[in-house]
């Protein structure tokens, strides 16, 4: 657990909880009533980027702020879920919000809501909103929380552009496990009129995206037919369009995954072609984008307990497409020294789906959890699912602790859940 002190917004956060039986409940009525109290905040925003998918909706959004403010905007970002603290899923023009802020946003939400049934998403969307319309900025990167169609944050009419990356199988408990309906949902953000930006869909995904696009009249912009971005050997990409072409710098963030997600950044931005938009300011937001726990390279506490040499590191991927994208990563950019897997999963996750593409390229495969993860599998959980090919390592450090020494220098891969991640980043430091 975090050993920050409880503060004033995470007291107003734990009492909202008590508005709404469940945690999720995909609609829009309760939201809506809210932002009416509040004079429609959702309307009074700058331009908005939607962005909606399975896997890569925070690295896009990462690309999209960092290109944004390399043309020196101003720009709100509003994504989840965050790994240490609320604040870090809002960002008020270029910083994260303050505790002072948030709490005064938050008890005039409360004020305003009057004890009415609402979720406590519905509700800090509806403060992210609040503040989002209060404080001067240039641009909206808005990130979905689950599914599009009916979330929270599709409230906003008409965004500038739209944006979905990679769909899978995720939160089969709200959406069944038929990639189809899974990318209706998804669809759900495209807007009429307002240009959306996808990168390569499954077969079963991309007809109910052209379709949804094609009945709301939204100029639907797709890999490899509308644009592209390849990478070549020495990791610089190059970027196309009708337009022309875009020598592009190594991404800041790693992974063969993230060219994707970058160019889909660019792509809807492209579509939208706002005018401050230039290669410059694409080029420069492609090199600096950061995010946490996706491809991270902890050097804090818990790498200090690896043998000298040793590389630790953090993903928070956890489905069975980031599976995909994790094994793809080791068999390539980690190729040149053993990969230990330390995976703990959030229980109901599928996990020999997410294990699948990683156990036949990693050395050795742990089973973790932490005391403070959020509705973490059991490690004997995580052990039987893997098929036994997972050894138990207990926690984090536990498992640093028990893994072979002899063979030379490794690097360590920590992965399986963004809440796991989140437990991560605070023991590391």
């Amino acid at each position: 657990m975090s050993n920050l002190p409880a503060s004033r917004s995470e007291d107003i956060i734990n009492r909202l909880h008590g508005l709404h039986p469940k945690l999720i409940d995909l609609s829009l009525g309760r939201l809506e009533r809210c932002l009416a109290a509040l004079d429609h905040p959702e309307r009074r925003l700058p331009p908005v980027v939607h962005v909606a998918g399975t896997n890569g909706k925070g690295s896009t959004c990462a690309f999209l702020r960092a290109i944004a403010e390399a043309a020196g905007l101003r720009v709100h970002v509003y994504t989840s879920p965050h790994l240490v603290r609320f604040h870090e899923r809002i960002r008020l023009a270029g910083e994260l919000v303050t505790e002072d802020a948030l709490a005064e946003a938050l008890a005039h939400v409360e004020q305003v809501n009057a004890g009415q049934p609402i979720t406590v998403f519905e509700v800090t969307t509806a403060v992210a909103l609040h503040l989002f319309a209060s404080v001067p900025a240039d641009l909206l990167v808005l990130e979905v929380g689950l599914g599009g169609r009916y979330d929270a944050t599709n409230v906003v009419e008409r965004p500038a552009a739209t944006a979905i990356t990679s769909i899978s199988r995720d939160h089969m408990d709200f959406f069944g496990e038929d990639i189809s309906r899974i990318a209706w949902e998804k669809a759900g953000i495209i807007k009429p009129g307002v240009p959306c930006a996808t990168g390569f869909q499954l077969d079963a995904a991309l007809p109910v995206i052209l379709a949804e696009a094609a009945e709301r009249g939204a100029p639907l912009h797709l890999r490899g037919r509308d644009w592209d971005v390849v990478a070549k050997p020495d990791g610089t990409l190059e970027w196309s369009d009708a337009s022309g072409r875009i020598a592009l710098p190594r991404p800041g963030l790693p992974g063969p995954h993230q060219v994707e997600n970058a160019g889909i950044a660019i792509a809807a931005l492209r579509a939208w072609n706002p005018p401050w938009l230039t290669e410059a300011a694409i080029r420069q937001g492609v090199a600096q984008a950061t995010w946490p726990a996706r491809m991270q390279r902890l050097t804090g506490r818990l790498a200090a307990l690896l043998p000298e040499g040793w590389e630790l590191w953090l993903d928070g991927g956890h489905n069975a497409g980031a599976g995909v994208v994790l094994g793809q990563h080791i068999r390539q950019a980690f190729a040149d020294r053993p990969v230990h897997v330390l995976v703990g999963m959030k229980a109901g996750k599928q996990v020999p789906e997410f294990l699948a593409p990683i156990i036949p390229v990693a050395s050795s495969l742990w089973a973790v959890a932490e005391p403070g993860q959020h509705l973490a599998m059991t490690v004997p959980g995580v052990v039987a699912a893997s098929g036994g090919a997972a050894h138990p390592g207990g926690t984090v450090a536990q498992a640093l602790a028990a893994l072979p020494r002899e063979g030379g220098p490794a690097r360590v891969l920590v992965c399986g859940s963004l809440y796991l991640a989140g437990e991560v980043l605070k023991l590391d430091g």
